[in-house]
């Protein structure tokens, strides 16, 4: 698990987008926080759990690319 420290002004979307990038992951990010998980707008130097995640590769690709 690592951490990140917010900048003032940081948002769940902006955060998972630069931890994992991709902003649809916000979600795991409030559960492993859960102390801030009403905070919008985060101020600076607050310290966040950021766990792992497993990415998903598919290797079945669309017609279009085959």
């Amino acid at each position: 698990m690592r951490k990140y420290v917010t900048a003032l002004g940081d948002t769940w979307d902006i955060i998972a987008y630069k931890m994992y990038g991709d902003e649809r992951k916000m979600s795991v990010l409030i559960e492993a926080n859960p102390q801030h998980r009403e905070t919008v707008f985060f101020s600076a130097d607050v310290a966040l759990q950021v766990p792992d995640v497993a990415t998903a590769t598919s290797t079945v690709l669309p017609p279009w690319k085959r």
